[in-house]
């Protein structure tokens, strides 16, 4: 899986780049074809701010976070990046079964 981080008007520490790495371990164990996130972290005023897009085969997913510490802000997103990759690898899953059954019906 590729792997961006990038800060807009924030310098990204070394510390902050293990964190979301050690985060991404979560997202590979639910789907290892994923193939690309990209996370811009970003700080509005008094919020820090996490935005990433992965993307899977077949789909884009979105999410984004905003708290007060930018650690919690990256907690918060791969939380809904995770639930968003379930959801869709559901779905997937669903179609798939839906796709088999009705081939099996057509034969009986």
């Amino acid at each position: 899986m590729q792997f961006q981080l990038s800060g807009q008007q924030i310098e990204v520490t070394q510390a902050l780049r293990d964190y979301a790495t050690a985060k991404l371990d979560r997202l590979t164990r639910l789907d290892e074809k994923s193939i690309n996130l990209a996370i811009v972290l970003s700080v509005d005023r008094l919020q820090q701010r996490a935005d990433g897009t992965l993307t899977v085969n077949g789909a884009k997913l979105h999410a984004e976070a905003a708290e007060p510490n930018m650690y919690a802000s990256i907690d918060l997103l791969f939380d809904k990046l995770a639930a968003q990759l379930r959801k869709h690898r559901q779905k997937v899953t669903n179609k798939q079964q839906r796709a088999v059954r009705e081939e099996q019906h057509q034969f009986v």
